[in-house]
This record gives C-alpha cells, sequence and structure tokens, in this order.
C-alpha cells in the first residue's frame, strides 16, 4: 500500500492506494469510499480483493485529511470535488465505486457532477431521510439526536442515535413518546465527555442526509448506478431511506448479506459477514445485479 497527499484549496487530501497503477488485470481502479467513515473501515474489505488495484480516501476533515477551508460542515458536493481531485491524480482514467453511508450520498453527487469519472457505483445504504415518505419525522428524530448530544454528550447521543438507527417501520408518535434512550443499556459511557463536534451526532453532517440526488443527471449519466441495502436491515431507516433512492432512481434495491456495516470484521464492535459481502460485491460490480 502506499499513502499519497493531494493538497487542494480547501483540504489536504490523504488516499492511499493498493495495486498497481495501470492496474494489471486491466480493470478500472476500485475506489472505496465512506462518510463518516475515514479509510480505515474498509481495511476488511479489501482484503477481499487481492486481484485488484483499490484505492481508499479520508474525506476532508475526517482521518487524516485536514482541511484549510475553514468549515466544519460536510457537504456532499464539496467532497464530490474532492473525490474527482482524487480520481484525476491517480491518472487512471474512470474508477469502479463502492461507497458506504454517507460516502454513498458524496457518490451519488459525484455521479452527477462528473458523470464521465465512474463506470460502475455500488451506493450501499444512503442515508437520505427526506427522501422516505415520513421524511419530516425522519428530520425530527435527526434532531432530537443532536439534541441528545448537546444536552448529555457523546454517550447520550450516540444512544439516542441507535435508538433512532433502530427503529423498524416509520416514526411514529410511539417513537416520539419513549423515554430518552439510556446509554448504559448499550454499554455507553453516561458521563459528559464534553464533545459537541461528532460528525455523526452534530448538526454538521445534515447536508449530508437532507440532501436530494438529481435523479436526471444521474439517470443520465453514462454510470451504471446500483442502490444497494443489506438483507438485516430490513426496515429500519438505511433500508428505507434506500429504497427511497433507488424508487427516485426508477430502479429496485439490490440485497447484499448481513446489515449497514456488513462488510466490516469486529474491528468496530459490530461484526458482519464481509467474505460474503465481498462475493456480493464482486458478483455486482461483474454486471450480475
Amino acid at each position: 500500500m502506499k499513502t499519497h497527499t493531494l493538497e487542494t484549496a480547501g483540504a489536504d487530501l490523504v488516499y492511499d492506494v493498493r495495486g498497481p497503477l495501470p492496474t494489471s488485470d486491466g480493470r478500472p481502479p476500485l475506489l472505496m469510499i465512506g462518510q463518516p467513515m475515514d479509510a480505515s473501515g474498509f481495511a476488511t474489505l479489501t482484503s477481499r480483493f487481492p486481484e485488484r488495484t483499490i484505492v481508499t480516501y479520508d474525506p476532508r476533515g475526517l482521518g487524516r485529511s485536514v482541511r484549510k477551508d475553514g468549515r466544519t460542515d460536510h457537504a456532499p458536493r464539496t467532497q464530490a470535488d474532492d473525490v474527482h481531485a482524487v480520481i484525476e491524480a491517480l491518472g487512471a482514467g474512470p474508477v469502479e465505486m463502492f461507497a458506504s453511508s454517507g460516502g454513498a450520498v458524496t457518490a451519488l453527487a459525484v455521479v452527477e457532477k462528473y458523470p464521465s469519472d465512474v463506470t460502475t457505483l455500488v451506493a450501499h445504504e444512503p442515508p437520505l431521510i427526506t427522501l422516505t415518505p415520513d421524511g419530516p419525522a425522519a428530520v425530527r428524530a435527526r434532531a432530537g439526536v443532536r439534541g441528545a448530544y448537546e444536552k448529555r454528550g457523546w454517550g447520550a447521543g450516540m444512544a439516542a442515535f441507535v435508538a433512532m438507527t433502530s427503529w423498524a417501520g416509520e416514526f411514529t408518535d410511539a417513537y416520539f413518546a419513549q423515554p430518552a434512550a439510556d446509554p448504559a443499556a448499550f454499554g455507553m459511557p453516561t458521563e459528559d465527555d464534553g464533545s459537541r463536534d461528532d460528525p455523526l451526532l452534530s448538526d454538521r453532517s445534515w447536508a449530508v442526509s437532507g440532501y436530494r440526488p438529481d435523479a436526471d443527471a444521474i439517470t443520465a449519466a453514462p454510470t451504471r448506478v446500483v442502490i444497494a441495502v443489506g438483507e438485516e436491515s430490513e426496515d429500519l431507516l438505511t433500508a428505507r431511506t434506500s429504497a427511497a433512492a433507488a424508487e427516485l432512481l426508477g430502479q429496485k434495491v439490490v440485497v447484499f448479506p448481513s446489515h449497514h456495516g456488513g462488510f466490516c470484521g469486529g474491528e468496530f464492535g459490530q461484526p458482519g459477514k464481509p467474505d460474503e459481502f465481498a462475493l456480493r460485491l464482486r458478483q455486482v460490480l461483474d454486471g450480475a445485479a
């Protein structure tokens, strides 16, 4: 693996390249992106593709990529510019892309803005909450997570986030009538750590979850776009947002093994099924979707 730093006007973007460029197999490089997860989250999945040249990167302001623009928010179109800059720096032509969570939102913005950058995009569980039928209620639930974080710190905020993302179906009055989630019940700290800048729990990533893709631009692009959902997500929030995104693009979701982090090993405490996930990803990239 070789690590590079790309200096742009707004950030120094750090990315890793595993394998040769130009690629040895004649296929495009496979770029994997997440948000707010950085490149470290793809360590398990990349190991399942030893034959491919794989590129991972840290979005600006996350991991090793240092912002210089004075901002703290995470905006999909800004991150799309960053991904485009990385693709250009690779000098290997268009890429194939696997993008997860907020990274899938960024990836859709890339296809909108730079349609010749990506040949195939597998967008796994983009959290586009305003696309769901209960969008206003989902926005209210998101605000509740931020409120818990602002009031009582990381443990309370994360407990509220888990409660929100574990709720099955639309956000009804029953959801909002629940008592505040107890961080101790999830094995999380109950004391306030003083932080208020977490990209997942604050409002810094609201531009990601509130993004509305340009369906006309995406469907007009030459990119083959696949919206993927984990089989264990069922009717949880990110499964519902995935279905809504697929419907927006006039397609159906493609089912992958496991859950929202199904490509991970046990490094983040909720292991997925990385072997099965990688096999499915390989099949989809090869056109079996």
